[in-house]
C-alpha cells in the first residue's frame, strides 16, 4: 500500500510542470507590436476578470521599452527581438502603457471589459 502511494506521488511530482506548461500554452494571448515609438494596436481589448499573455514585437529599427506603471510591467526589447508579459486578472476599466524610449509617440492602452 505504502509502495502504491509513493509511486502515486511521484507521478503528481513528475506531472506538475507538464500541467503548467500545457496551463501556459493555453493562455488567451495578444499580439503587440512597436514600430519605433508606435504600437500597433493602440488599443488591446482584453476580457476583465481573466489572466492573459501580451507578445510584444519590436518590428523597429530602434530599442524599446514596453510599461505599464498601473500593470507594474515593463520590457526592454531590442530591434527585431520579441518577448511576452503575463497580465493577472484585471478589473473592467482602461490601463496605460507606453514605450519609455519614445514617450512622445508610444502611447497606448489596454481596455478590460
Amino acid at each position: 500500500m505504502h509502495k502504491r502511494l509513493a509511486l502515486a506521488a511521484l507521478a503528481c511530482l513528475l506531472m506538475a510542470p507538464l500541467t503548467g506548461a500545457l496551463a501556459a500554452q493555453d493562455l488567451l494571448t495578444f499580439r503587440l507590436e512597436c514600430n519605433n515609438g508606435v504600437f500597433k494596436p493602440q488599443k488591446l481589448q482584453v476580457p476583465a476578470g481573466k489572466k492573459f499573455k501580451i507578445e510584444i514585437f519590436n518590428t523597429g529599427t530602434e530599442a524599446i521599452e514596453f510599461e505599464s506603471l498601473q500593470l507594474r510591467k515593463e520590457k526592454a526589447l531590442n530591434p527585431g527581438g520579441h518577448s511576452f508579459v503575463v497580465i493577472f486578472p484585471l478589473d473592467a476599466g482602461e490601463y496605460k502603457f507606453f514605450d519609455d524610449f519614445h514617450i512622445q509617440t508610444g502611447q497606448g492602452s489596454i481596455i478590460a471589459k
